[in-house]
């Protein structure tokens, strides 16, 4: 049996929690002890808290019961503690008209009574009628009474607000749909905006004036923002059966702007509600909205489309929508039987055929949008232009133009070329047409390029072209290397490796340089990264003997790609520098946006990286293009420009989805959500996190899981959810048991948070924590910070013991410092700060001399370290203390 005191403690717990499952399951508990406890007002607070947790949690029905306990124990024995809680009392009142409408089983009669019972209240209480008329208002236009609607329109939008009136969110959410409905968008926007701009906190917003602005915004040609309110009103609604209904209207924005898939996988997640509606109202709505999106799906040809329930077996888009059908109609059937119309039945069927607005408009923070080709830099080599076919050449003569094509990296105008020859008779010229045709096909018909060398190899073989047909079977063994799954081989290794013997032995410099590069790959391969490096010396060391510019330059990207690999980071860059300029200035085009890849890859310069991968972007290179992006993107967020960088991660994301990577989509999907909150759109940015989040837990990736964990408290925090931001902060806490520096810090941020929310008490323990952590940690700086942030919370929670026992817990911590320590600057600021801050808690209690004692001297430590805002600030507070002090003593 708990006592009434460990039932108030509960009821003080609850308040704390989200709305939902938790927080009932919490109330409950105590409304089964509340009666025995023999405290009449805990038993009245508790079913008053009840009821509104109960409409707020999704199960409103059970908060019918609780609210007439209470209005009959408040009129049957009035009490002090009815007084203290009027005000909720009569606010409930509102809560209850709308809910017992959302119940075709209650008689219209009984909720009109309870409207007459509220005004009744109302004007005895001294207050006005503005919700009472918007009340009835709603009422009426639940009903279809269009005309009466109206008239208690015009007496709602006339009579002054009040205490009692609907928060400064909720009136105009009802406004704007009633603007929306007369196709006033613009008016619409007007209202809300100034809205959205204040201060919200209220459980409904801003999630749903968002929900009427994405139509306003859309019918108005503003798509960014129409997109950006679905995702910010979706956020705030999804986690919440409560708001079931509001999740149909973004089930039917999907379905009518041409974003049926994402449509459908908000129906996914939720479907299971549909069985746990919190009203019969609510279901009907999302049964409706449904249908709109399954009818939709069907006319693309996708009714085929499964949709999984649970307790329901799996049913085609077609089948489900027919179901539904049946179900919101049915529904719409016993609202207009108990109302008298045919309202409900009208408003559904509406729904359910309602057409595309015709507009376009992606929603998912993850869809493609880099149409354009990226500009390239200047200086950019101009295209390879298209090579001239001599008129009467013979094959020979094609076929040596073709190679000289090729060795000048004019790959374009050697197939061209090859082209125009027929497969010639004679088996040397033959064999040197294969050769070439295998290195021009398309660098993933690995099959076809080895069979053309194959059997140049038999011709060179047959002509005595040994030095030839060895190159080629080298080359071979490279592409089945490249090939193959296990990478390149031992046998592989043999074969290359006898090419360069027979090379050094027989062939001339180039042949000889080419075969040491084809060994260096063929190591690199293997892994074998200090032989790879040494086989590429040798390759260019003969290079140098020839110096043509051209091989240089690409013994340079390869040499390059060695260095990177061995970390020889500075090598690295200079070889790729150098291969980079050289073919910036000589193209072709192609080539020089393939070494700008190499470059971008190692530079740690992002303006640097930004040039490099942007010509190589520009060029429309495919192999890259996903390195390109990655690495461009992140560059882009370096230099502060997250609204580019969004472009390139959203093509990042397209790409790993295109070609199967999960892996690199998680991570591409984690750099998008930073970018977006970079670029102020946390709406977007906790959308993308959220995906991200379950891909690291799907691959079993904790730290980087941890990050974006992180990374989502931030985001909702900017969109003002503090409560799930301190979900995640707990959490990750949690996950840090064995990290005492990372608890420390996620400590300080929950800490912050629920300062911010004027949870002081909680927010001082918090801090307490995440101190304890950091001087775990051996951070005795950090310790101190949080200690005053900690006094900060303990003032404004008026735990004044507390305070004081901390004040002299931190100036023994500041006297234990080492010298040096306590000399660095940032330390005397905080020291100083902190002085601050005990002095705001003294002298807000009127203990003016014991805070002159604490600031005294802390002035000047800030101005020695050069903080004078902050020593004017200081010395403001020290001089205000002293004029107190003598202002006490001239009495």
């Amino acid at each position: 049996m708990k006592t009434a005191d460990e039932l108030w403690e509960l009821i003080g717990e609850a308040q704390h929690l989200p709305y939902g499952s938790a927080q009932i399951a919490l109330v409950e508990q105590v409304l089964r002890h509340v009666d025995a406890a023999g405290d009449p007002a805990l038993a009245f607070t508790a079913r008053l808290f009840a009821t509104n947790a109960y409409i707020y949690g999704g199960e409103s029905v059970k908060a019918f019961s609780t609210f007439s306990w209470c209005v009959a124990d408040f009129d049957r024995n009035p009490q002090p503690y009815h007084e203290r809680r009027m005000h909720s009392l009569l606010w409930l009142f509102k809560t209850m008209v709308s809910a017992l409408t959302n119940f075709p089983e209650i008689p219209l009669a009984r909720t009109r009574s309870v409207l007459d019972d509220m005004e009744r209240r109302y004007r005895e209480a001294g207050h006005g009628m503005q919700p009472v008329y918007k009340h009835r208002y709603l009422v009426a236009k639940h009903v279809g009474q269009l005309e009466e609607a109206d008239a208690w329109f015009e007496k709602w939008q006339a009579a002054p607000r009040d205490s009692l009136s609907d928060c400064a969110g909720c009136d105009p959410t009802t406004l704007t749909e009633h603007l929306n409905a007369r196709a006033r968008y613009a008016d619409a926007v007007e209202l809300a905006e100034p809205v959205l701009a204040g201060e919200l906190s209220c459980n409904e917003q801003p999630q749903a004036i968002l929900s009427e602005l994405m139509v306003s915004y859309l019918r108005m040609g503003r798509l960014r923002e129409a997109a950006d309110a679905h995702r910010r009103s979706y956020l705030g609604e999804r986690g919440n059966l409560a708001d079931l209904w509001g999740i149909g209207y973004h089930i039917q924005f999907c379905a009518r702007t041409g974003n049926e898939p994402r449509g459908l996988e908000i129906l996914q997640r939720h479907i299971d509600w549909l069985d746990r509606a919190p009203s019969p109202a609510a279901g009907m709505n999302f049964a409706a909205s449904a249908v709109l999106l399954l009818r939709r799906l069907g006319e693309l040809g996708h009714g085929d489309t499964v949709v999984r329930r649970a307790g329901h077996p799996d049913a085609t888009a077609t089948a489900l929508a027919e179901e539904l059908t049946g179900y919101a109609t049915e529904l719409a059937a016993r609202f207009d039987a108990r109302n008298g119309t045919d309202h409900q039945s009208r408003t559904v069927a509406t729904v359910m055929a309602a057409e595309p607005y015709g507009v376009e408009l992606p929603l998912s923070p993850i869809a493609r949008r880099v149409t354009a080709p990226v500009p390239a830099p200047a200086p950019a080599v101009e295209p390879e232009p298209a090579p001239e076919i001599p008129s009467g050449a013979s094959p020979a003569e094609l076929i040596a133009l073709a190679e000289r094509h090729w060795e000048a990296d004019r790959h374009e105008a050697a197939r061209v070329t090859l082209a125009a020859v027929a497969p010639p008779d004679d088996a040397a010229l033959a064999a040197r047409y294969l050769t070439l045709l295998g290195r021009t096909l398309p660098d993933d018909d690995h099959e076809g390029t080895i069979a053309a060398w194959e059997r140049a190899i038999e011709l060179f073989t047959e002509v005595g072209e040994v030095g030839r047909a060895s190159v080629l079977a080298a080359r071979i063994a490279l592409e089945e290397a490249e090939e193959s799954e296990d990478g390149a081989g031992e046998e592989g290794l043999a074969v290359v490796l006898k090419d360069v013997a027979h090379q050094d032995e027989h062939g001339d410099a180039s042949d000889r340089a080419s075969a040491w590069l084809r060994v260096s790959t063929m190591y690199l391969m293997l892994g074998r990264v200090e032989e790879a490096n040494e086989a590429g010396d040798r390759a260019d060391e003969i290079a140098g003997e020839i110096g043509e510019a051209r091989r240089l330059a690409y013994h340079a990207m390869i040499r390059a790609r060695n260095r990177a690999t061995a970390q020889r980071h500075e090598d690295a860059l200079a070889a790729a520098r150098f291969a980079w300029d050289f073919y910036r200035e000589h193209g072709p085009a192609a080539v020089s946006a393939s070494a700008a890849a190499v470059f971008g890859q190692i530079s740690d310069d992002p303006a640097e990286v930004v040039t490099a991968l942007g010509e190589t972007l520009a060029a429309g290179a495919t192999g890259p293009a996903l390195m390109a992006r990655v690495r461009r993107g992140r560059a882009l967020m370096q230099l502060e420009r997250a609204e580019e960088a969004i472009d390139d991660l959203v093509e990042a994301v397209a790409l790993c989805a295109e070609n199967g990577l999960d892996e690199g989509g998680v991570f591409a999907r984690q750099d998008l959500g930073q970018a977006y909150r970079a670029a102020g759109r946390p709406a977007e940015a906790a959308e993308v996190g959220e995906e991200a989040l379950l891909g690291f837990e799907r691959l079993g990736y904790p730290e980087p899981a941890n990050d974006t964990r992180l990374q989502l408290a931030g985001a909702y925090r900017d969109l003002g959810d503090s409560g799930r931001a301190l979900e995640l902060y707990r959490e990750l806490i949690e996950r840090l048991a064995d990290n005492p520096a990372g608890r420390g810090q996620i400590g300080e941020l929950a800490g912050q948070a629920l300062y911010d929310l004027d949870r002081d008490s909680e927010a001082a323990l918090t801090f307490r924590a995440a101190a304890e952590a950091l001087r775990e940690s051996g951070d005795p700086v950090g310790e101190l910070r949080v200690l005053r942030r900690r006094l900060m919370a303990l003032n404004y929670a008026d735990e004044v013991p507390a305070a004081e026992e901390l004040i002299a817990q931190v100036a023994a911590k500041y006297a234990d410092l080492a010298p040096d320590l306590a000399a660095a600057p940032g330390v005397i600021w905080g020291r100083a700060i902190f002085a601050f801050e005990t002095g705001n808690l003294l002298m807000r209690r009127d203990r003016y001399a014991e805070a002159v004692e604490h600031l005294l001297g802390a002035p000047e430590q800030l101005r020695e370290i050069g903080a004078g805002d902050d020593a004017d600030r200081v010395e403001a507070m020290l001089n205000e203390a002293r004029d107190a002090v003598d202002r006490l003593n001239d009495r």
